[in-house]
């Protein structure tokens, strides 16, 4: 039993809720603060991974990925001891990686050698664009200049990089795309996230959005031509996607995020992480308290941070294995699919997706094409219909 569950991985995800400013498209809990006590924040992730590991102490540890937030506000004595603690907790594969997610601002980028000295062997860092007067649009602290410059820093302290740049923004053409999309390919990073500008209810712009105050927004047309270049590019560069947001050259993607998307294990610790745990054969959903006091008031009174724990179906399992799996370009294990479901997909509905040029299908796989990930949502809606 062991064995098949390692055979995804097993990840720790520790989240750090704390940054300078709330960006006003992020709907993640992040929360900003004047003061940290960081001893009790400390202790609180440390007596966590004390308490998960005593439930899932066999398996083998293959990822920690400090989110946020911005982890790169944590002190770089933090993260070593946080990664020290799991080190100790678990058995972990050799090529354990360590991700950590930064802020390209300048006081942070001076701390780059501190996490890699931590045990940091990846980090992923927050561009979001290359454009100045973009950057302010989306509420950011850094300048286009600091961006590439702690960039820069970072390719040279860390073995494995990566970053992130946010695409159809207010005002974009696609013009305007394919030339900061070539400027950031020559950036010679291994891993690229690239997400097109999503407006979510409950943010700055979705407040902004509902007003009718926010303008300069695309289409769905033209957000579909950045899309599809971005393909193009990115696979011309050597960095083919591999999930419908991310592109990496061979053996540089996200192991961490693979086992999400593999439907792997994975402890969430921290205010408002989730995980996905087997214990005794039966996969449980686990979520915390989305409140940083909350969280560490809880975790105290308590003795967990946990604020729900919940059994997944089978059935449960099977479309939540389907909605991240066919993220991927490698697809979803159609057998492993059915053993979960019960059944596999109805033949008439893959007949008909294929038709419409949306998945790829053989006897062992189902694979979205690039189309079908673009409209993955209406891919999904019928495959899992009853």
């Amino acid at each position: 039993m062991t064995e098949a569950l390692n055979a995804d991985g097993f990840g720790l995800y520790v989240h750090w809720p704390f940054c300078q400013a709330k960006c006003p498209y992020c709907d993640f809990n992040s929360h900003v603060a004047a003061t940290i006590d960081q001893t009790r924040w400390l202790d609180a992730y440390l007596s966590e991974i004390k308490r998960v590991s005593s439930e899932v102490s066999d398996r083998v540890l293959t990822s920690i990925f400090f989110g946020g937030g911005t982890p790169s506000l944590m002190p770089p004595d933090t993260v070593g001891r946080v990664i020290e603690a799991a080190r100790a907790a678990w058995p972990r594969a050799n090529d354990l990686e360590i991700t950590l997610e930064a802020n390209p601002t300048s006081t942070e980028a001076g701390r780059f050698r501190g996490f890699r000295d931590a045990g940091v062997n990846r980090v992923s860092v927050g561009l979001q664009s290359l454009r100045d007067e973009d950057l302010k649009r989306l509420g950011r602290l850094h300048s286009a200049a600091e961006g590439r410059s702690a960039f820069l820093l970072a390719r040279e302290v860390f073995p494995r990089v990566s970053f992130d740049l946010i695409y159809a923004r207010q005002f974009q053409t696609l013009a305007d795309w394919r030339a900061e999309l070539t400027e950031a390919l020559t950036l010679a990073a291994d891993h690229l996230s690239l997400y097109q500008l999503t407006i979510e209810p409950g943010t700055a712009f979705g407040d902004r959005f509902a007003r009718g105050r926010l303008s300069g927004l695309i289409d769905d047309d033209l957000g579909a031509e950045m899309y599809d270049l971005t393909q193009e590019l990115c696979m011309a560069n050597g960095l083919p996607a591999y999930e419908v947001s991310n592109h990496a050259s061979d053996m540089a993607q996200s192991r961490h995020n693979l086992i999400y998307w593999r439907g792997g294990d994975y402890a969430g610790i921290g205010p408002g992480a989730h995980g996905r745990l087997t214990l005794g054969g039966i996969r449980h959903a686990t979520e915390t308290e989305l409140s940083p006091i909350g969280w560490l008031d809880r975790l105290t009174r308590d003795g967990t941070g946990e604020s729900q724990r919940s059994v997944l179906s089978l059935r449960e399992q099977a479309e939540e294995y389907a909605m991240m799996a066919l993220r991927l370009t490698e697809g979803l294990d159609r057998q492993r699919f059915s053993r979960m479901n019960g059944s596999d997909f109805k033949a008439d509905t893959l007949l008909h997706l294929e038709e419409l040029g949306m998945i790829a299908v053989t006897p062992t796989r189902i694979r979205a094409t690039v189309e079908g990930r673009r409209l993955l949502n209406a891919v999904l809606r019928d495959l899992l219909a009853d």
